[in-house]
């Protein structure tokens, strides 16, 4: 039976295809494949042939048909693609084409059918390796792009037939540039396939895949990889990237193939971005770098035929021809800190292009040790008798690569020393000698790091004893102002033949201790000053360290040593002294705890400047500040009442410290401070105008350009105002030097206006006060080129209005909360009224309310309260006068003789 109307089985990822024999009802199984088109035995021709794919199922149509040479092909519909018929009038490179497209085919069908019978289950293993069925021996390639049709092959349908491929890109091209277009061919014609792009390499230079709406045909569709906009290649950095192109037609499985794109060299001269940016490449070397040591290399595209010129020839550096940046000739100096060069170096190809940028070499110090001698000064005493060659003393030096040397003495030769080792020989046999050597250690690869040192070689017999001293160690402890001439020490020397006129005194160690100290005999005398308040002394330790040599005058040589050990004690010699000036200003209201300012005072004494401040006279309302006890820091520590005083006046007391090991000989000063106080504002400062438009042409980079001065006073005027730009400073080009606004001038081409807000305030804390002020600067380029007219155009340029904006704190309460404080002070007010009528109405307890009334008045109004209930005792004819209560107000006529009262 045919394809479209055999059993299929399996899954939708695997499936088989039965093909029954005619007449023998036996059936073959010819493997498994995925979405793949088995070819089998053919059969009945199909209905119509028009070319579509509306044919009966399972069979290509009559052009597919005539194309593969066979009158019946059974095929699944989803298979089939139809190209432009064929006839048999066709050209030769049709044909040629067919041949080749046939030579595919069976390459391809003999591969998918050797992959696919490997996949043949067990129970069919009797029927052999898969082959084509009796009358088929010919395969169909129909297309480009279209399904291979073979017998018992399984073969994926092709959508990107022209991938993988390579295309080349100059680093020269400009964004937006076409890279690549890649032809999309799909079976099905429902609708366009989705193309996407990736890249191995991270932050590819390319767009994503555009499917253009205008196909080839029904089937094939075109794809472009374009330049993004703004992006730039460089092949030196990346010279090929990978693309990776996933293509996926309606109904059908993902296909991913490669795209690459190579890179290859423009024509344009280019530097590289850290040589040719502002600041330079960086280098860092070593002090200790071999003179004329490639340092840096320069190395512009394309490479080849250019020419390095050094703009700036203040540098001991070097540049070469090939531009490669050498050190100096004589090498840098190791004894200095760190180093910067810059060179600017200017390239050019022979068209005339060029490129610039700079290096910066920066010189490290030295990582690797210093030559030093472990013993500088060195004395060795041996006896006469020692043979040639024999090892007299050794010396050590620290460093690497170290080596050994006899600078001195040239002649005689009586001692040699090993180079490498340091040991110190004899050359021939020594007799009674005292000889001085100067021994060198130096760096074998940096001769310049040497050191020096001194051996002192006696040779003494061995007829005599050496002399004895008393005492045979000296150790003291001296003040240092003891003065020059003062004996430390008398040494007593005795030798074994009792004659002391014939012992000869020496004094032996560093130089330090030979300028300060001297023998004159056997005296050890202080030969200069000593100085315990000095940078030299400390570094000594405030000690010395001698030897005293003494020799018998007679043959041969006897000599004993004495060590010597001498500290210097320090004593306090200077009173400490007043800083200059100790005026300092602080706000009125500063807070507590504010710093005022520092009283650094000076001390001449070692250690310098130890001293401890105080201040004289306790804190409060009169002296509402306190100092530190170790750094002289002046805090708040109380109101500062600015109404009553302007200034205050303290006395600090300075007292010196660690400067003598008596404690009762310190030492101390009283200094003047002043403390002014500085007058915050009431009202914001006023600026004159508030809004300012300002026109300047730009200068060079890299200067300072003065813009305007802003004239601003506050109330009072001895207030200090603060200006800052609060907005509208683009780049950071304008800054304020005081009220001074200053522009920094950069690279910009084109005019440009700023906007710039400036917040003056005056105070600090919560009562600062701050206006700001508008500052409109048209800022014109340096040079503007115009190009040549015979023509002048007149421009009207219309201003645009400026709006600014000042914004205030105002507190707008909600409408519920101003109607319960209204109905809260209505009610309080009507209280307070009540309350006050019922204390002047009440005629309850009026002593109560009138403490401070008379006795009389008291009388007066017990006696009105008795004749109201008795308003007739007597008629208006004998009262001779009327007056008012002043109890309740009310009238009354009284007589005077008796004091009746009758109410009126």
């Amino acid at each position: 039976m045919p394809c479209g109307e055999a059993a299929w089985g399996g899954s939708q990822t695997s499936r088989s295809c039965e093909w029954r024999g005619a007449g023998s009802g036996s059936v073959q199984r010819w493997g498994h494949w995925s979405r793949a088109l088995f070819l089998p035995w053919p059969g009945r021709p199909p209905a119509g042939g028009d070319g579509r794919h509306d044919a009966a199922p399972g069979w290509c149509p009559t052009p597919l048909a005539t194309r593969c040479g066979l009158s019946q092909t059974p095929c699944e519909p989803w298979a089939c693609t139809d190209t432009s018929p064929s006839s048999s009038s066709a050209s030769v490179p049709q044909g040629v084409l067919s041949i080749a497209r046939m030579l595919l085919g069976l390459l391809l069908g003999i591969t998918a059918a050797y992959l696919d019978t490997t996949e043949i289950s067990s129970e069919h293993d009797t029927e052999g390796t898969l082959g084509p069925p009796q009358g088929i021996t010919r395969a169909c390639l129909a297309g480009w792009g279209d399904t291979l049709l073979f017998a018992g092959t399984f073969i994926k349908a092709i959508v990107l037939p022209d991938l993988p491929r390579v295309v080349t890109l100059s680093e020269d091209t400009v964004s937006g540039t076409r890279v690549a277009e890649v032809t999309v061919s799909c079976s099905n014609t429902s609708s366009s396939p989705n193309v996407t792009l990736d890249s191995i390499e991270p932050n590819h230079p390319f767009n994503s895949i555009a499917v253009s709406s205008d196909p080839i045909d029904a089937t094939t569709f075109r794809a472009e990889v374009t330049l993004r906009a703004g992006a730039e290649l460089n092949a030196r950095q990346v010279n090929q990237y990978t693309l990776i192109l996933r293509a996926a037609c309606p109904g059908e499985d993902e296909v991913e193939k490669r795209l690459f794109v190579r890179v290859t060299a423009g024509h344009v001269l280019r530097c590289d971005t850290p040589f040719a940016s502002a600041e330079g490449d960086v280098v860092q070397v070593l002090a200790d770098v071999a003179p004329r040591t490639p340092l840096y290399a320069v190395l512009p595209q394309p490479l080849g035929g250019l020419t390095f010129r050094l703009r700036n020839h203040n540098t001991p550096l070097m540049l070469t021809r090939r531009g490669v940046v050498l050190a100096p000739d004589n090498g840098f100096d190791p004894s200095k800190d760190t180093q910067m060069f810059r060179l600017e170096i200017e390239v050019m190809d022979r068209h005339g292009h060029n490129c610039s940028g700079a290096v910066r070499v920066e010189v490290l110090p030295s990582l690797r040790p210093r030559v030093t001698f472990l013993e500088p000064h060195r004395a060795v005493t041996v006896t006469e008798g020692i043979g040639p060659l024999e090892v007299i003393t050794q010396v050590h030096a620290r460093g690497d690569n170290v080596r050994y040397a006899i600078l001195a003495p040239v002649a005689p030769v009586l001692f040699t020393i090993d180079e490498v080792t340091g040991e110190i020989r004899s050359t021939r046999r020594l007799e009674v000698i005292r000889a001085h050597l100067l021994i060198r250690a130096y760096n074998v690869l940096h001769p310049d790091d040497h050191a020096t040192a001194t051996v002192n070689v006696t040779v003494q017999g061995t007829d005599h004893q050496a002399p004895r001293c008393v005492p045979a160690i000296f150790v003291s402890q001296v003040p240092e102002t003891m003065s020059p001439g003062s004996i430390l020490e008398t040494l007593r020397c005795t030798d074994s033949t009792s004659t002391d006129g014939c012992l000869h005194y020496a004094l032996e160690g560093p130089p330090s201790s030979l300028s300060h100290f001297c023998m004159e005999g056997p005296q050890l005398k202080v030969n200069t000053t000593l100085d315990y308040d000095s940078e030299a002394m400390a570094a000594l330790g405030f000690q010395f360290t001698a030897t005293i040599v003494v020799t018998v005058g007679e043959q041969p040589l006897q000599s004993t040593r004495v060590p010597v050990l001498v500290t210097v004690t320090p004593v306090n010699e200077f009173r400490p002294a007043c800083p200059s000036g100790a005026t300092f200003t602080v706000p009125e209201t500063a807070a507590f705890g504010s710093v005022v300012g520092r009283v650094a005072g000076t001390d001449r004494d070692y250690p310098l400047d130890s001293l401890e401040y105080s201040l004289e006279g306790e804190s409060g309302p009169a002296q509402p500040f306190s100092i530190d006890r170790r750094t002289g820091e002046i805090r708040v520590v109380g109101p500062l009442g600015s109404q009553q005083q302007r200034s205050y006046r303290l006395v600090v007391r300075l007292t010196d410290t660690h400067n003598d090991l008596d404690l009762r000989k310190r030492q101390s000063r009283l200094c003047d401070v002043s403390v002014r106080l500085q007058a915050v504002p009431d009202e914001p400062p006023v600026c004159i105008p508030e809004v300012q438009e300002l026109q300047i042409t730009a200068g060079s980079p890299g200067s300072r350009q003065p813009v305007t001065r802003l004239v601003c006073h506050s109330s009072p005027d001895s207030a200090v105002l603060t200006y800052s730009i609060v907005g509208g400073n683009e780049d950071g080009r304008f800054r304020l030097e005081g009220n001074t606004l200053v522009y920094l001038p950069g690279d910009r081409a084109e005019p440009h206006r700023f906007v710039l807000l400036v917040e003056v305030w005056g105070g600090s804390g919560a009562r600062r006060r701050s206006t700001v002020v508008a500052l409109v600067v048209h800022v014109a380029p340096r040079s503007t080129p115009v190009p040549p007219s015979t023509s002048t155009q007149h421009t009207t340029l219309q201003r645009e209005p400026l709006v600014v904006m000042r914004i205030e704190a105002v507190w707008h309460p909600p409408a519920w909360f101003v109607a319960v404080l209204t109905v809260s002070g209505a009610l309080l007010l009507a209280t307070l009224g009540c309350t006050a009528w019922y204390l002047l109405c009440s005629n309850r307890a009026p002593g109560k309310l009138f403490l401070a009334k008379s006795s009389w008045d008291v009388v007066e109004c017990s006696r009105g309260k008795e004749e109201q209930g008795h308003p007739h005792a007597s008629s208006p004819g004998q009262f001779d006068g009327r007056a008012q209560d002043p109890c309740n107000g009310r009238d009354y006529f009284f007589t005077s003789e008796t004091g009746t009262r009758r109410w009126i």
